[in-house]
């Protein structure tokens, strides 16, 4: 977990005012006036949301509290392939299929926020229940989604999310956090990182410590489009960003779905590592198997 800072633009300085208020963010309401203004503006925009994305979730596919009990290890294996949900102030759902995930075991971890056993006021969500989300900011600007798990301490931080539903809606998002005359995000690009994500999904600071089974504004759910292969090719790889903290940086703590393209990057080694140990197995048994085939 990073925690680098750069002096730069706060976070609410760089979304623009009105952007915020249409898609919603922590503000609890707006003047009447300001907001019908708003609304009226956006009607247009907002009809084409509901009708070309909106999709009326369905309350058994969602993830309840049982499935956030499991071991920090396993609950980020877990995650690849569940889908993110969060339901915006106006109504539409931002949908994105979690491809990529790290592991942060607690104290042990020299790499996680919570090294050492020590607590601190940014931190305590890494101690509560798991299923608990875990927000906190890097360079003084960008924001990273994490979820308690089993375990003292112990989150699993997001990496990367597939697009699924409400691309639109994501790209107004993120392009407000971009340069002008800045490339059009492409639909890979959209949430292939823990920032990028934070961004296209609109996950404010103020979702810190909420209880993400039962959150109205954000939960997981199992996606019942999904077969079994695609999750069973699931990389284990060194973690992102954290080279300084000795042995622990280069324990195989990232997980991610081989070759899909919104992970956010390849660790080709691993990948190479994965492939021969399948042969080893084949060889050893004696049985063939299918061979694992890179999503395009």
């Amino acid at each position: 977990m990073a925690g680098r800072k750069r002096r730069t633009q706060k976070i609410s300085e760089e979304i623009p005012a009105k952007l915020m208020r249409k898609h919603g963010n922590c503000d609890k309401g707006l003047p009447a006036d300001e907001s019908n203004n708003i609304n009226n503006n956006n009607n247009n925009v907002n009809d084409i949301e509901r009708s070309h994305y909106f999709i009326k979730s369905d309350p058994k596919h969602r993830l309840g509290e049982d499935f956030f009990k499991q071991p920090c290890v396993s609950l980020a294996k877990a995650f690849l392939g569940k889908v993110l949900v969060r339901r915006c102030a106006d109504g539409v759902e931002l949908r994105g299929k979690i491809v990529e995930t790290e592991a942060y075991l607690g104290g042990e971890d020299k790499a996680s926020h919570s090294a050492g056993g020590k607590r601190t006021e940014r931190n305590t969500a890494m101690f509560m229940k798991p299923g608990t989300i875990y927000v906190y900011p890097i360079y003084g600007v960008y924001l990273c989604m994490n979820v308690s798990s089993e375990g003292e301490g112990a989150a699993v931080l997001l990496r990367s999310l597939e697009p699924v539903q409400g691309q639109s809606v994501m790209r107004e998002l993120r392009t407000a956090k971009r340069r002008d005359g800045a490339k059009q995000v492409k639909d890979k690009e959209l949430c292939n990182g823990p920032s990028k994500l934070c961004q296209a999904l609109d996950i404010p600071r103020c979702f810190d410590r909420r209880d993400l089974a039962s959150d109205p504004e954000v939960w997981l759910e199992s996606d019942p489009g999904a077969g079994p292969e695609e999750v069973s090719n699931v990389v284990s790889a060194p973690r992102i960003g954290i080279e300084s903290h000795g042995e622990w940086a280069k324990k195989p703590l990232r997980f991610y779905i081989l070759g899909h393209p919104c992970v956010s990057v390849r660790n080709k080694e691993a990948e190479g590592q994965m492939q021969s140990d399948d042969l080893d197995s084949e060889s050893e048994t004696g049985q063939h198997k299918v061979k694992r085939t890179p999503q395009k």
